[in-house]
């Protein structure tokens, strides 16, 4: 299986991918794909990608970096552009601290909309990873408006309810699930996640946040742990794990075009 979002940019990894993936690797997680957050930091996310033939990237401002600027959309442009960078992302919105102010972070989230449809017409077409804490109000209408098809959008790291799950699946969008839904306080999170086609779930990590059980509270989070989430939440769906695991696979390779064993 495929860990498809976590940080490998951030400082708990520094000078240690190499473990990280031989780890990932002894627990069946061939590969990831690192998360972009900024327009900087997506230039060492496709250094790492073109490093590690198991390793992929993605090109894009999180929410909570909207301060971030100036922001330097040829880069979002060069990284996109490379067969190694697999997505746009993560970008959304992010109503649960109260900075960066919300105004910014939808100034940015919309400029970088109008660039990635840019993008599209000029021919670099890739899905888009979301951002969305505590937003979906907000958001959804805002991609609703927007000129992607909904099946080109993943919500990662859900950590909602069923009425936040309908609205994403409404929407026609995928969702991606973190070590959140194998802790004690969220049954709400599993109820969610019960109401999910088989053909929409994907699984990470966010490495290196959100440990799953029996691991919760350990920094950093690591790609290996994925798989700790995925038989969780097979188990949670009443989903025997081979089929489960098939599927997420298949899942991962028409979303992000990876294959995955």
């Amino acid at each position: 299986m495929i860990d498809t979002h976590c940080h490998l940019t951030f400082p708990d990894f520094k000078g240690r991918v190499p473990e990280v993936l031989a780890s990932a690797a002894g627990h069946g997680v061939e590969g990831c794909i690192t998360i972009s957050t900024t327009t900087h930091d997506c230039l060492s996310a496709l250094a790492i990608a073109e490093t590690y033939s198991n390793v992929w990237c993605t090109a894009g401002v999180h929410p909570l970096y909207s301060d971030k600027g100036p922001h330097e959309w040829a880069n979002l442009r060069k990284v996109g552009s490379s067969q190694r960078c697999v997505a746009w992302g993560e970008l959304g919105l992010d109503n649960h601290y109260n900075k960066p102010a919300g105004d910014l972070q939808r100034q940015v989230l919309d400029e970088q909309l109008n660039w990635l449809a840019r993008w599209k017409s000029e021919g670099i077409d890739k899905p888009i990873v979301l951002h969305c804490r505590e937003a979906f109000d907000d958001l959804v209408p805002v991609l609703k408006r927007s000129p992607f098809d909904p099946g080109r959008f993943v919500f990662h790291c859900f950590t909602g309810g069923p009425r936040e799950m309908r609205m994403l699946l409404d929407f026609g969008a995928s969702v991606s699930l973190t070590g959140v839904a194998t802790y004690r306080n969220a049954e709400e999170v599993r109820e969610a996640i019960r109401l999910v086609p088989a053909d929409r779930i994907m699984i990470e990590t966010d490495a290196p946040f959100l440990s799953p059980e029996p691991h919760r509270g350990e920094r950093p989070c690591e790609p290996w742990m994925s798989s700790v989430t995925a038989r969780a939440v097979a188990a949670a769906r009443g989903d025997e794990w081979p089929a489960f695991h098939e599927r997420i696979n298949a899942n991962t390779k028409r979303f992000y075009g990876i294959d995955a064993r």
